[in-house]
């Protein structure tokens, strides 16, 4: 049961020994060596608190009268009984979970289109993954799926592995709140991972409520920030984010105009081309 074994019900066994001379007779309960090697019977029983679940008997006498028979299982219930209220001050019902160091295998299903994803150019991604982690990754497609099976002997491992593989085949969505690490810091911002693989800009502007010159004493790399997404570019898939978002608004502050210029995208002010007079 502490392996993570998902028995329905404890089982206990106790062995049954009996001692006579043809006209009396002693059963005897969990007995030793040298009461089976000189007594007249070896009787093991096992079995749960519903009922026996396996028998084992060897016999010097031929034959067993009822009487002893009856005596002997009566005695052994009794024993058993007592060996699973032992138990159960222990451990009474199956662990949750395996032993952490218990070799395991753990499949995932996944759409095939993110098989090439996760696999990454000549195998980088996948790779990498399994020097990270030290688990066995293998993945296939069967029925249109992606079958992704994943061995260890740690299971930190294969949950390290699970996450990794969910955010590669997750679906940022706007308006939700990731909790993600600063890779970089730019003039102009800073790119943060909200999920494996996916990073997004948090731009200047974003950061706080107030005007930055830069994120300095603010962010640095490897920081780990919460950020809202508000917005996914339709054509490139370029992810914005916002750290001020999740932030109160001090009080009396007026709302800053879009910033003429965003360097991440290489842009350029915009200016206005003046119109000649029709006049």
């Amino acid at each position: 049961m502490d392996a993570g074994v998902k028995l329905k019900s404890a089982i206990s066994g106790i062995a049954m020994g009996l001692i006579t001379d043809g006209s009396r007779f002693a059963v005897l309960s969990d007995i030793l060596g040298d009461e089976d090697h000189l007594g007249d019977m070896d009787f093991k029983v096992t079995g749960t608190r519903k009922g026996i679940c396996a028998t084992q008997m060897d016999l010097k006498v031929d034959g067993l009268p009822y009487d002893i028979m009856l005596q002997a299982l009566e005695q052994a219930k009794n024993g058993r009984i007592h060996i699973l209220n032992e138990m159960d001050k222990t451990i009474s019902k199956p662990a949750d979970d395996y032993k952490p160091h218990a070799p395991r295998i753990e499949k995932l299903t996944i759409e095939k289109e993110f098989i090439g994803a996760i696999i990454g150019p000549g195998g980088k991604i996948i790779q990498e993954m399994q020097r990270e982690t030290g688990a066995t990754i293998s993945i296939e497609e069967v029925d249109g799926k992606g079958i992704v099976e994943i061995a260890s002997a740690n299971k930190a491992a294969i949950e390290d592995v699970k996450r990794r593989i969910k955010g590669i085949v997750a679906v940022p969505e706007v308006g939700e709140v990731y909790e993600g690490k600063v890779r970089s810091i730019m003039a102009y911002g800073a790119f943060v991972e909200i999920l494996p693989g996916k990073d997004g800009l948090l731009h200047i502007s974003e950061v706080a409520w107030e005007r930055l010159e830069n994120v300095d004493g603010i962010l640095k790399e490897g920081d780990i920030i919460q950020v809202k997404l508000i917005e996914v570019d339709k054509k490139t898939g370029k992810l914005k984010l916002s750290r001020k978002a999740l932030l109160p608004k001090p009080a009396g502050m007026p709302e800053r105009s879009k910033p003429a210029e965003d360097q991440s995208n290489g842009g350029k002010p915009q200016r206005k081309v003046p119109t000649e007079n029709q006049d």
